[in-house]
C-alpha cells in the first residue's frame, strides 16, 4: 500500500511539476506538442517494444483487446442514450466526449511502473482494441448523429489507425510474440533505454497540457458527463476484477484500466466536429483528476 501511494505520488508530482513550469513560463503552449509527439513517437512506441520483447502470448489474450473495443462501443451507445432527447449536436458531443481511453499517454505508464509483465502485455492488448474507438470510430458516429458528412470514413479511420506509430507497433510486436520471434538484441536495448523515460515524459506532457478552460454555466453538463463515465467505469471495473475467467495479475490489470480517463484526442476531434472545444478540453482535464484517484484507490485494493 505504502508503495502504490508513494509512486503514485510521484506521478501526481511530475504533472504538478509540468503544470507549474507552464504557468511560470518555462514551457509554452507549442511545447506540449512537442512533448506529446516525442511520447507518442518515440519513448511509447519504444516502451511498447521492450515490454512486449520476449512475451508468451497466448491466443485466449487477444479477447482483451476485444473488452478494449467493447468498452468503447458501450460509452459510445450510452452518449447516444443519454443524449436521446436532445438536440443532435448535444448528442454527438456527449458521444464523442464520453468514449476512448487515453492508455498510451496516462495508464500505460502507471502499469509500466506498478505490474509486471502481464500487466504490460493486458495494457497494451486493451489499448489495440481501444485505438479502434478513439483514433476514429467515435468521431464517424458522432459525425453521423449530427448529421456531418461521412463518406469515405471509414477509409479516414483505417489511414488514421494505420498511420498512428504506436498502434503499428501494436500490431508488429503482437506479431512476433505470436510467431515467437524477438528483435535483435540491439533493439531491445536501444528500446529498454528509451523507454525508460516513458513514464515521466507522459505525467510531464499531461502536466503542461493541463487546463480547465469551460465556462462555469457549462459544469452540469461536465458533471453530467463525468459521473455517467465512472459509474459506468466502476461496474466494468468489478465486472473485470470478479467476472472474467483470466488469472489474477490480468484482472487486476483489467480493474484498473476501466478508470483511464478519456482519451486524449477528443478534444481535437471536438473541433472537427465543430462543436464546444473549451468544454471538451475541460471535460477531458477533470477526468485525468479522477483517473490518478480511482486508479489509485483501486490499486491499493486489488494490489
Amino acid at each position: 500500500m505504502a508503495n502504490v501511494l508513494t509512486r503514485a505520488g510521484s506521478f501526481i508530482a511530475i504533472i504538478f511539476i509540468g503544470y507549474f513550469l507552464r504557468r511560470k513560463g518555462f514551457f509554452k503552449a507549442a511545447d506540449f506538442d512537442v512533448l506529446s509527439k516525442i511520447v507518442v513517437r518515440i519513448t511509447l512506441p519504444a516502451a511498447i517494444i521492450y515490454n512486449f520483447s520476449g512475451m508468451e502470448l497466448d491466443l485466449s489474450m487477444l479477447f482483451v483487446a476485444v473488452l478494449g473495443f467493447c468498452g468503447g462501443i458501450l460509452y459510445i451507445l450510452l452518449g447516444f442514450l443519454s443524449g436521446l432527447h436532445s438536440e443532435k449536436n448535444i448528442r454527438a458531443f456527449q458521444i464523442l466526449n464520453l468514449s476512448g481511453y487515453n492508455i498510451g499517454n496516462f495508464a500505460l505508464p502507471f502499469t509500466q511502473s506498478f505490474l509486471g509483465p502481464a500487466g504490460i502485455i493486458t495494457t497494451s492488448l486493451f489499448d489495440t482494441g481501444n485505438a479502434f474507438i478513439c483514433m476514429g470510430s467515435a468521431y464517424a458516429v458522432a459525425s453521423s448523429v449530427k448529421g456531418g458528412k461521412t463518406r469515405h470514413l471509414a477509409l479516414r479511420i483505417v489511414k488514421t489507425l494505420f498511420s498512428s506509430i504506436p498502434f503499428d507497433t501494436y500490431l508488429v510486436m503482437i506479431t512476433l510474440c505470436l510467431l515467437h520471434l524477438t528483435p535483435p538484441q540491439c533493439v531491445l536495448t536501444l528500446a529498454e533505454i528509451i523507454s525508460n523515460s516513458n513514464s515521466f515524459l507522459a505525467m510531464l506532457m499531461i502536466g503542461v497540457g493541463f487546463h480547465l478552460s469551460g465556462d462555469r454555466t457549462q459544469l452540469p453538463v461536465i458533471v453530467r458527463i463525468l459521473i455517467l463515465r465512472y459509474l459506468t467505469a466502476a461496474l466494468l471495473s468489478a465486472a473485470f476484477y470478479f467476472l472474467l475467467p483470466f488469472r489474477l495479475e490480468i484482472r487486476q490489470t483489467l480493474a484498473i484500466l476501466a478508470f483511464s480517463p478519456i482519451a486524449s484526442i477528443v478534444p481535437a476531434f471536438t473541433a472537427e466536429l465543430k462543436e464546444d472545444v473549451g468544454l471538451s478540453s475541460a471535460i477531458n482535464s477533470m477526468s485525468i483528476i479522477l483517473s490518478i484517484i480511482c486508479m489509485v484507490t483501486v490499486m491499493s485494493l486489488v494490489l
